[in-house]
């Protein structure tokens, strides 16, 4: 077990690796942070001191060296447009964008797995259908559309949820909830729906298309030549195993949730990660563009770590092999 987990740590450290190197030379291309941040009227000689104290006149090496020395020191340098560290700027956005995908997780997965399993045990039904139906619409259509019409329809229309902004929020030290509010519980509803649509729909067909397969194994049809009772079968026997890849799809959409929340957090104004981003992306603000990048490629990398733990809790034959 030793020999496999510094195994990984050295494959999570090679892509970190990757990763750093990636979002320093792409978003060394986006524009130049120097036309941005300089007066209209700015002279060569200040732009050229605002290039030289940015340390934008160094060989690209050589900015990258301290790129990477800075980023392993945990500074990510200071934000072009806040002029503020960038580790203090995602602290500050990271919390409501946590939640966000909280609640999109939950929700997935408290609607996604009992429709997933209905519609594979009774796939001929005319709700079975319905659901089908309904959730190819979820899958194709857009986020942005999506979060649209539900602003016109529970914000504009029906006015019962506010269409934009996180609501009142409570500070915990350094973080920042709304869950704690009936005002923060009510701006999530929105957002939360619109981001967990794309998931929801997913988990439900990969659930119903894992029960499928499981309950046509020569072990159910074992258990019920025993006599087991059906919802023993059903949800202990088959569900369990069912799970396994439900768990590797929703670890990652996890990751893929905080990446690409931005199209949500930029049509209902979260004051977000993503948001952060297209701020960053329109004032070529490149520490905040990198840190972004880096954030993502680490979740993802501690997401896979959780994933295959909890392969081993889920099933017990990995458990038997570990030993």
């Amino acid at each position: 077990m030793l020999k496999v987990l510094l195994s990984r740590v050295g494959q999570a450290a090679l892509v970190m690796l990757v990763v750093s190197a990636v979002s320093f030379v792409m978003f060394r291309f986006v524009g130049d942070p120097v036309a941005t941040m300089s007066r209209e009227n700015a002279t060569v000689e200040e732009k050229a001191e605002l290039r030289r104290s940015l340390g934008l006149d160094q060989p690209l090496v050589i900015q990258y060296g301290r790129f990477l020395r800075r980023t392993l020191h945990g500074d990510l340098g200071i934000s072009y447009r806040n002029q503020r560290p960038v580790t203090a700027l995602i602290a500050e956005r990271l919390p409501a964008t946590l939640e966000l995908v909280i609640v999109a997780t939950l929700l997935s997965l408290a609607l996604g797995i009992p429709l997933g399993v209905l519609c594979a045990l009774k796939p001929n039904s005319v709700v079975t259908r319905f659901i089908q139906a309904v959730s190819l619409i979820g899958i194709s259509t857009p986020t942005f559309v999506t979060g649209i019409v539900l602003i016109l329809v529970f914000a504009v229309s029906l006015g019962w949820l506010p269409s934009f902004g996180r609501g009142q929020v409570v500070d915990l030290g350094w973080w920042t909830t709304g869950f704690l509010t009936w005002s923060g519980l009510r701006s999530l509803l929105l957002p939360g729906i619109t981001l967990a649509l794309y998931q929801l729909t997913l988990i439900m067909r990969l659930v119903r298309a894992e029960m499928i397969d499981v309950m046509s194994t020569d072990y159910i049809r074992f258990a019920r030549a025993r006599g087991l009772p059906a919802h023993y079968i059903h949800f202990r026997l088959a569900l369990r195993n069912a799970l396994m890849p439900v768990i590797t799809v929703t670890g990652l959409q996890i990751g893929s949730l905080i990446a690409f929340a931005i199209v949500t957090e930029t049509v209902f104004q979260w004051p977000g990660m993503g948001l952060l981003f297209i701020q960053a992306v329109s004032f070529v603000d490149i520490p905040v563009m990198a840190a972004y990048l880096l954030f993502v490629g680490l979740l993802f990398v501690l997401i896979n770590t959780v994933v295959d733990i909890l392969y081993a809790v889920v099933d017990p034959r990995l458990r038997a092999r570990s030993a």
